[in-house]
């Protein structure tokens, strides 16, 4: 996760150079049509107003150093997939122009596929992680289960039955420690991932 989300950071500090670029060009100085709105994009796509591209980066860059935590599952994925849109509308501007779509060519042939599968290397990375710690903590549920149903067979078992039902137990524990040490280092996973975001 660690390593989608920068990426996606380093991705965006490439925009925002891109996108201060095509303001000094001043490719909007000559068009009236252009001049005459109150905003480059829908209000829909973005809450900033205003006619220079690095504004709409800078609210990209804020939402993505604000993303709401990985638990919170919806937000997250919202909050990620509302970037790509917003990363897509900036350079679907910038490839208005015929300078700005050759220079690129070569060094982002695909740029906006690009963006947008780093968005979904991060959604899916944080859902992994998730998925694996709910799975390990059914796996505990039933193994908890398992236990406490041999342990009440116990009371109406022979010997013979008793000494199989403690060997069971016994293999049962073994299997739940591991389970546990799993789920242990799931949540260390979690929470080095939720640290290096919120740097």
């Amino acid at each position: 996760m660690t390593t989608a989300l920068s990426k996606l950071h380093h991705q965006v500090d490439y925009l925002a150079q891109q996108a201060e670029q095509f303001d000094n060009a001043k490719w909007f100085a000559k068009n009236r049509y252009i001049q005459a709105q109150p905003s480059l994009f829908d209000r829909t796509v973005f809450a900033t107003k205003s006619l220079q591209l690095t504004d709409y980066v800078d609210e990209i860059k804020v939402t993505l150093t604000a993303l709401p935590e990985p638990q919170k599952r919806h937000a997250y994925a919202f909050a990620l997939e509302k970037i790509a849109t917003q990363i897509e509308a900036v350079i679907k501007v910038l490839k208005s122009t015929s300078v700005w779509a050759k220079e690129n060519k070569a060094h982002y042939p695909k740029k906006a596929k690009a963006y947008r599968t780093a968005v979904k290397k991060v959604i899916q990375s944080s859902q992994e992680l998730y998925q694996e710690l709910s799975q390990n903590h059914e796996f505990e549920r039933r193994l908890i289960e398992m236990v406490e149903l041999r342990k009440a067979q116990l009371n109406s078992a022979n010997p013979t039955q008793t000494h199989a039902l403690n060997q069971e137990i016994l293999t049962l524990h073994a299997r739940l420690g591991r389970c546990r040490k799993a789920i242990s280092a799931t949540e260390e996973k979690i929470q080095l991932a939720e640290k290096q975001q919120t740097r």
